[in-house]
């Protein structure tokens, strides 16, 4: 019997706020895939309300060690389906923890994780979408992006100031730099969709 349950699970407000509007392009973008592989589940709200709404795939959860309680306790308390994944603890800098699952992931989801990472740790993310899924067809990615090393906002300037006051090695990324890692995996830019608080939603395909 888990006692993981009686951890509380975290909490964003941000992902109650923007999770309807990614779920309406997530909904097309993964309509024909069937196991998505969600890389940084954080506090679990994305994958408990994406698994519901997305009844034909399966969702497979995973973080960092750190976090594996926090999303299990979501996942063991809210979801009321049987599609939702328990998390694997998966660093984008180790080898990846897909082993069996390999054959089955042909999509990735990941949310607010690439301007946490280094540019090393971002590069490695793009690698490991190669060497362990080399079946991936789609991927998608939410978050916010700079055009041409330029803000799009103020208020992503001063998030990205944020960052990197907290760790000089994070920072808000260039989409042209995140299309050139994912080119080189053989995903192309198929969409580019605003989203609410000056995000997007990058959805990658292979070519």
């Amino acid at each position: 019997m888990s006692l993981l349950p009686l951890i509380q699970a975290p909490f964003s407000q941000a992902c109650e706020n923007n999770k309807a509007p990614i779920l309406a392009v997530l909904t097309q973008a993964f309509s024909l895939n069937r196991h998505v592989l969600e890389i940084g589940s954080g506090t679990g709200q994305h994958a408990v309300y994406f698994a519901a709404n997305l009844p034909h795939l399966i969702w497979q959860t995973s973080d960092q060690a750190e976090y594996i309680g926090g999303v299990t306790a979501r996942c063991e308390q809210e979801s009321t389906t049987t599609n939702l994944v328990l998390p694997l603890i998966l660093d984008v800098t180790a080898p990846w923890p897909v082993g069996g699952l390999t054959p089955e992931i042909d999509a990735v989801f990941s949310a607010n994780t690439l301007h946490i990472m280094s540019k090393n740790m971002v590069e490695a993310f793009f690698n490991g979408l190669g060497l362990y899924l080399p079946q991936l067809n789609t991927l998608c990615i939410y978050g916010p992006f700079n055009y041409q090393s330029e803000f799009s906002s103020d208020s992503n300037r001063q998030f990205d100031g944020f960052l990197k006051q907290r760790d000089p090695a994070s920072g808000i990324r260039d989409i042209e730099w995140i299309c050139c890692l994912a080119s080189e995996q053989g995903l192309t830019l198929q969409q580019d969709v605003a989203m609410p608080a000056n995000n997007r939603l990058l959805q990658f395909v292979r070519d």
